[in-house]
C-alpha cells in the first residue's frame, strides 16, 4: 500500500488526530504496560497509510501529554502515570483566569477529605511514619518558609499515596504547582510565630488521626486545615 504524503508545511491536523487515536487504541488493544515498546514510526506509517510526518507529529503529541516516552535512537514506550499534563492544565487555567485559586482549593478540600479518610484506614506503618515525619519537619524548619512548603507538599502527597488509590495520588500531586504559587502568600498572612505554628499543628493533628486509624477525625482535621488555608488566601486578596 502506497504511503500518503503531506503537502509542504504542517501535517494535516485531522490525520494527526486520527493517528493519535490509533496509537492509543493500539496500547489498549494490545494490553501494553508502562515500559512496553510501541510500533516504530515506519510500522505505524504503513499500518495507518499516512505519511511519516503525520505519525511523527502524533508521537510528539502523545509524548507532550506524557502518555508515551521518547528518546533519540530508541523505540517509543508506554509511559508511567505522570502528573505533568494535568498540572499544566490547572496552572494554565489559573494563569488565563479560566479557573480561580479558590476553585482549585474547593476541589482539593473535597478530594483530600476522602484521601485522608482512606489513608487512615489503609496506611501501612511505614506510610504513617512518612506522613508524621513530614509534619515533624515542618515544625523543625518553620523559620524557613520554603522548606516548610516543600514538607507540606510532601505531607499531602504522602497521604494520597497512603490512600492506595493511584488516581488520588495523580490528582493531588498535580496540585503541587499551584501550591507553590500560592503557599508563601498564605504563610505570610500568618504573621506571628504562634499563627504559623498553629498551621503546622493542624498537620500534626491530621498525621496523628491517620496513625490512630480514625478516618472521621482525620477528615475533620483536613476540612479545618483547608478552611483555614482558604481564609488565609482570602485575607491575602487571592480570589
Amino acid at each position: 500500500m502506497q504511503e500518503q504524503t503531506d503537502p509542504p508545511g504542517e501535517p494535516n491536523p485531522g490525520l494527526v488526530s486520527t493517528a493519535i487515536q490509533a496509537i492509543t487504541q493500539h496500547i489498549r488493544s494490545e494490553g501494553l504496560a508502562p515500559g512496553d515498546p510501541l510500533p516504530s514510526e515506519a510500522a505505524m506509517t504503513r499500518q495507518l497509510n499516512v505519511s511519516r510526518t503525520v505519525v511523527r507529529e502524533a508521537f510528539r503529541s502523545l509524548s507532550a501529554m506524557r502518555l508515551i516516552d521518547m528518546s533519540a535512537g530508541r523505540r517509543a514506550t508506554v509511559a508511567k502515570l505522570d502528573t505533568g499534563a494535568m498540572s499544566m492544565v490547572i496552572e494554565h487555567g489559573i494563569t488565563t483566569q479560566q479557573i480561580s485559586v479558590q476553585q482549585v482549593y474547593d476541589v482539593r478540600r473535597t478530594i483530600e477529605m476522602r484521601t485522608v479518610a482512606l489513608a487512615a484506614l489503609r496506611r501501612t506503618n511505614h506510610e504513617a511514619a512518612a506522613i508524621g515525619r513530614s509534619a515533624r519537619l515542618m515544625r523543625e524548619n518553620f523559620r524557613s518558609p520554603e522548606a516548610v512548603m516543600e514538607h507540606d507538599i510532601a505531607f499531602h502527597e504522602a497521604i494520597a499515596a497512603a490512600s492506595h488509590n493511584p488516581v488520588f495520588s495523580l490528582i493531588v500531586t498535580a496540585f503541587s504547582g499551584v501550591t507553590r504559587r500560592t503557599w508563601v502568600i498564605g504563610w505570610r498572612t500568618r504573621s506571628s510565630d504562634e499563627d504559623q505554628l498553629k498551621m503546622i499543628k493542624g498537620h500534626e493533628d491530621i498525621a496523628d488521626a491517620i496513625l490512630k486509624g480514625d478516618p472521621r477525625l482525620a477528615a475533620e482535621h483536613m476540612a479545618q486545615h483547608f478552611d483555614k488555608s482558604v481564609k488565609a488566601l482570602l485575607d491575602a486578596g487571592i480570589a
